[in-house]
């Protein structure tokens, strides 16, 4: 599956990670590594649902400065092709309901790399104006973040 690339509406960031494709793949199946590096450091992230398969639910819990967890994403797999691919969006959750908010449908692809892994999160949004309010949210310095601690994480494996 060829997934157009829309600058536009798209952000995208990609990283080599030196570890082999099946270890970062359990990185993101696995809900104990996920919750991790899933979010920027020091918060904490809680895997509440993890039905990595198309409709299954996906939804995350974050505290911040060790404080209660609050809800942090609530989504719905939408493809997934293990060691290759992990598509979400928070448009739906679980079961294909339709969400209140919809923002973005990311698309995460890991493919062989003389180093390791290639690594890349292309996430689509409806309009520039949501594309542009996530890059000034921090889309780079934040998700740039967690794959940053996903390496850190599969490549001290």
């Amino acid at each position: 599956m060829n997934f157009m690339l829309n600058p536009d509406t798209d952000l995208t960031i990609s990283r080599v990670i030196k570890a082999p494709r099946a270890r970062v793949w359990s990185a993101w199946a696995e809900p104990r590594s996920f919750e991790q590096w899933w979010i920027p450091e020091p918060a904490k992230c809680k895997v509440v649902d993890m039905d990595l398969r198309a409709g299954g639910a996906f939804q995350t819990l974050m505290s911040e400065n060790g404080g209660d967890f609050a809800p942090h994403l609530s989504a719905c797999f939408l493809d997934v092709v293990e060691g290759e691919r992990i598509v979400f969006t928070n448009a739906l959750l679980g079961g294909w309901r339709p969400a209140a908010q919809p923002f973005m449908t990311a698309i995460i692809t890991m493919a062989d790399h003389p180093e390791g892994t290639e690594y890349l999160a292309q996430v689509m949004h409806k309009d520039n104006a949501d594309r542009n309010m996530h890059a000034e949210m921090g889309f780079y310095d934040g998700w740039g973040t967690v794959i940053e601690q996903l390496a850190k994480r599969v490549e001290a494996a």
